[in-house]
């Protein structure tokens, strides 16, 4: 899991699995803390580019990291994002909170 995970200046680069459901999530979320509280990371760029199926743990990972940065200023960023989870980010009301990049 360690090589989805780059820090490139105050900005972690996590690349999202196939697959983010409950078991998968709980692994992003504490990984991507740890970078985030032991980096001084401002923003998260989530990449989906081979992300094939998430459920609600996987909105509850950006979420929760959204949390983590917003009170610095941070942003979370979405790329790469297929049809189906634009639809999931819309539906779930993430719009409001990030910016998802073409």
């Amino acid at each position: 899991m360690e090589e989805n995970f780059a820090v490139i200046e105050n900005y972690l680069m996590v690349k999202m699995p196939s697959e983010v459901d409950h078991h998968e999530s709980m692994a992003l979320s504490k990984k991507a803390d740890e970078y985030i509280l032991g980096n001084r990371i401002k923003n998260v760029v989530f990449d989906f580019e081979d992300t094939k199926f998430m459920d609600s743990a996987g909105i509850g990972v950006i979420i929760g990291r959204y949390k983590k940065i917003e009170c610095f200023g941070g942003k979370v960023i979405a790329v790469n994002c297929s049809r189906q989870i634009k639809r999931i980010l819309d539906m779930s009301g993430l719009y409001k909170y990030i910016e998802v990049m073409e």
